[in-house]
């Protein structure tokens, strides 16, 4: 069955922390996305998992060197998930790997920006990556982009189980990724900026909880 993931992006850690309080028993991620990495590091990530130890967090650290190294600071905060940038070379991707799973964590490789979708995804699981994810970037989805097209492509190439997608889905367009039976589906700014949030969260989770 799909996981649903919540990316929280803009949020201020206080804002990040009461949101947990509303939605911690609904999803099954909750990210800490890159935007709030940058500015506030991995405190979140440790204030999160204090304040609701049993909420699975993905650090959105998008590693692209220092794998090893970055990747040990996030998981001894307590990230349960870290991500790389496929793009990064393959010593840090296999850095990463042995590092979360040195800590019995999970790694996903965001591929962002590459090209061969199908290559890469096989290239990552065969070095250990345990999440691929396709994902239209913010800037991309103002041009119209969607990950569809991409989800099906990386659906061909690895199992599905092993397949993420991000990037402007919502509620009317959930289905469509659904039907492409991913592991992880990662909703954003469609619940973050729901006028009810764990309403939103609720139906997102009913419909990924009946794929």
């Amino acid at each position: 069955m799909p996981r649903l993931q919540i990316a929280v992006d803009t949020f201020t850690t206080q804002q990040a922390l009461l949101l947990s309080d509303e939605i911690y028993d609904v999803v099954d991620l909750f990210e800490v996305g890159t935007p709030m990495i940058l500015r506030d590091g991995v405190h979140p990530v440790r204030q999160l998992k204090e304040r609701h130890p049993e909420l699975k967090v993905l650090a959105d650290t998008k590693i692209v060197d220092g794998g090893s190294l970055e990747c040990a600071d996030a998981c001894a905060a307590g990230a349960d998930v870290v991500t790389v940038l496929a793009m990064a070379c393959d010593s840090t991707i296999r850095g990463v790997v042995e590092t979360a799973h040195r800590f019995g964590r999970e790694v996903m490789a965001d591929l962002l920006q590459v090209t061969d979708i199908a290559r890469r995804a096989r290239e990552l699981v065969a070095m250990g990556v345990d999440y691929v994810c396709v994902h239209t970037a913010v800037d991309a989805q103002g041009e119209g982009k969607t990950p569809l097209g991409d989800l099906r492509e990386l659906v061909r190439a690895i199992p599905p189980r092993r397949a993420a997608a991000a990037g402007g889905i919502n509620l009317q367009t959930l289905d469509v990724y659904l039907a492409e039976k991913p592991a992880v589906i990662i909703m954003g700014g469609a619940l973050c900026g729901a006028p009810d949030v764990r309403a939103a969260a609720l139906e997102a989770k009913r419909r990924v909880g009946e794929a």
